[in-house]
């Protein structure tokens, strides 16, 4: 299958770079990444060739400073207006942002519910211990918030003061 080949001029670098965006913003989502606050070493490698992998695809051989402007524009235009469409209908936020999963109930890991998000153990670990929590027995859920973070909340309130404790995973 191949793909038509537009030319660069300013309005078809809008509607290229467009393409481009919204493309991305359903892989990512597809592949499961909900948060891009604490990536690792091979995700910045990723995005960065990414990003110079795409460059050519939204401006063609438009390397003029408007081509470069117009792209630029339109990247903000086309995520200020999936923003607001996110904001109008819960159904489309769902869909691009996913819902808070759980992880650990009472005590017990839900190993079906990390290998499907993603996530590791020792990242939920970590998120205990930032809790203040030493064991899985004392957690009484792990959720799994849909901006990457982990809530983590214990058994007993006496073992953290607080019953909401966000860890970056």
């Amino acid at each position: 299958m191949t793909l038509p080949e537009l030319v660069s001029t300013l309005p078809e670098i809008v509607l290229r770079t467009a393409i481009v965006y919204f493309f991305l913003v359903l892989i990512l989502r597809v592949t499961g990444k909900r948060e891009v606050g604490q990536m690792s070493i091979l995700e910045l490698i990723v995005i960065l060739v990414i990003s110079d992998a795409v460059q050519n695809s939204m401006v063609g051989e438009n390397t003029t400073l408007w081509g470069g402007l117009v792209a630029v524009i339109t990247l903000f235009v086309a995520d200020n207006v999936l923003k607001f469409a996110t904001r109008r209908s819960q159904r489309l936020q769902k869909t691009l942002e996913g819902e808070p999963r759980l992880l650990v109930r009472d005590g017990r890991i839900l190993t079906k519910a990390l290998g499907e998000e993603g996530v590791d153990v020792d990242d939920v670990r970590a998120a205990a211990r930032g809790a203040g929590i030493a064991r899985f027995d004392d957690v009484r859920p792990a959720v799994l918030e849909t901006d990457g973070s982990i809530s983590i909340i214990a058994m007993d309130d006496s073992v953290h003061p607080t019953t909401d404790t966000r860890s970056e995973i």
